[in-house]
């Protein structure tokens, strides 16, 4: 865990073979963040996962994001300030093995792949719930064609990726908007019901929602915006760095947490009954406030959201396997396949690696793998703000950088709150999260620590710009 790097201490190109390849600079906050609003995929992440929400917390699901809004502003103090401080397409595993250490920054890098392998799929498979009006495709099949299409955006110029990625954001805004009209106007119960601790029991009553399933939600809850940390992985493309990525960071979770949660919140009050919130049947209910029309237009609107999330991710998550391969997670022949940049200034070889396999988990149970998602997230958060604490000492204490208020104590509180929502998830996802970092430490040990002279050497773009 002390085993640090010393701050922007690349590799020579000898040693890495990557002829010091950098990420071409090209989008500022505008482009940014539409990129990042577009990975949080607020009118996907409304339709696919709050559903899930619904079906176990029933009205307390508002309530639940909301607080885990709450605990997203500290945790985006730290990423902004984190991200401003370590600009690198590496985000989270950079930060922290640059602050707290090598083994801690690769167990993130491990947890951030666990995120980007399973997430996009199982978004992707959402589709074909929404294209459904227009015509029946099996869902496996459906989310393979948008993980390929994803892959293939992904290839292109990151500016125009924006303007993609930007037009299809406007769409899933306006669906976001009109299920919020609608819910509203057709309300069955007042703002009381958003703190009445309900839901659908299995023999047609009322069961309470306690404390302890909100905690245990929270996880989810945490998961429901957390695309803004998609900034910190586009630094290195960010025309200014050192400003852009904590306004992109803030600005992108303020804006994703009012899409998603004033809907969640006129949903609540517009469902009929708690049955038929505790179903979670979003499109079923749009077409009841209004018309078959306005629900099919939704629905599309939804599907064109979830190719959008698939584009960003596959966006995202290539940065973060080309930046590990620049960073020499891997053996030699895989770090310079991994680290190629293509025609557009992408990272070709890196971006079909991560699409690709997420096409193939499309026909693969994902249901395990989803809670994982919520684990991995929530142990990321407490080791980024474990970085967050270390992130003003020696020489890091004078680099320009966004600094957050009310630190030490933010990160401190995050730590301790995060802790405590991790240890109350179910303990069949600790278990697998556990494993797969139990296979991750020994990697780490039998490979990379003996190798730590010219292998797992994170560093910072040379033109790192104030």
């Amino acid at each position: 865990m002390t085993d640090t790097l010393r701050p922007a201490e690349p590799a020579n190109a000898a040693e890495t073979g990557d002829g010091g390849r950098k990420l071409k600079r090209s989008i500022g906050v505008v482009g940014g963040t539409l990129l990042t609003l577009s990975c949080v995929t607020p009118a996907s992440t409304l339709f696919v996962v709050v559903p899930d929400l619904f079906g176990t917390l029933g009205t307390a699901t508002a309530l639940t994001i909301a607080i885990g809004s709450v605990l997203c502003i500290a945790v985006a103090f730290c990423y902004a300030e984190l991200g401003t401080l370590i600009p690198s397409a590496g985000g989270e595993y950079a930060m922290v093995s640059t602050l707290a250490g090598r083994l801690a920054g690769w167990l993130v890098f491990v947890l951030s792949l666990l995120v980007v392998v399973i997430v996009p799929p199982v978004i992707a498979m959402g589709t074909a719930d929404y294209i459904a009006p227009l015509v029946h495709v099996d869902p496996a099949l459906t989310g393979a064609g948008v993980m390929l299409l994803a892959t293939l955006a992904g290839l292109l110029d990151l500016r125009a990726n924006a303007w993609i990625t930007g037009v299809f954001l406007v769409l899933e805004v306006i669906a976001a908007a009109v299920v919020a009209v609608l819910g509203f106007s057709h309300a069955h119960r007042g703002a009381g019901s958003l703190v009445s601790m309900e839901v659908a029991g299995a023999h047609g009553g009322t069961d309470p929602v306690t404390a302890a399933l909100v905690v245990s939600g929270l996880a989810i809850a945490l998961f429901v915006t957390q695309g803004f940390s998609t900034a910190v992985y586009l630094s290195e493309e960010l025309e200014h760095p050192r400003r852009d990525v904590a306004r992109t960071v803030l600005a992108t979770l303020a804006i994703s947490t009012v899409i998603i949660l004033v809907p969640v919140a006129a949903i609540t009050m517009g469902a009929t009954d708690l049955r038929e919130l505790t179903g979670g049947d979003l499109s079923a209910m749009v077409t009841a406030w209004s018309s078959t029309a306005v629900g099919t237009f939704v629905s599309l609107c939804v599907a064109l959201a979830i190719v959008n999330a698939g584009i960003v991710m596959v966006i995202q998550n290539s940065r973060v396997l080309f930046a590990s391969a620049r960073d020499r997670a891997w053996p030699g022949p895989v770090n310079d396949l991994l680290s190629r940049l293509g025609r557009f200034g992408s990272p070709w070889v890196a971006t079909l690696t991560v699409g690709v396999p997420g096409a193939l988990l499309c026909f693969v149970d994902l249901d395990t793998l989803y809670g994982v998602t919520g684990v991995s997230v929530t142990a990321m958060y407490l080791l980024v703000a474990v970085a967050a604490l270390l992130g003003r000492r020696d020489s890091h204490r004078h680099t320009p950088a966004w600094r957050m208020p009310l630190w030490p104590a933010l990160p401190v509180l995050l730590i301790a709150v995060l802790g405590y929502v991790l240890v109350q998830q179910d303990p069949v996802y600790l278990v697998w999260t556990g494993g797969i970092t139990a296979v991750a430490t020994l990697y780490w040990a039998l490979y990379l620590r003996p190798r730590r002279d010219t292998h797992w050497l994170v560093s910072l773009p040379e033109d790192t710009r104030s």
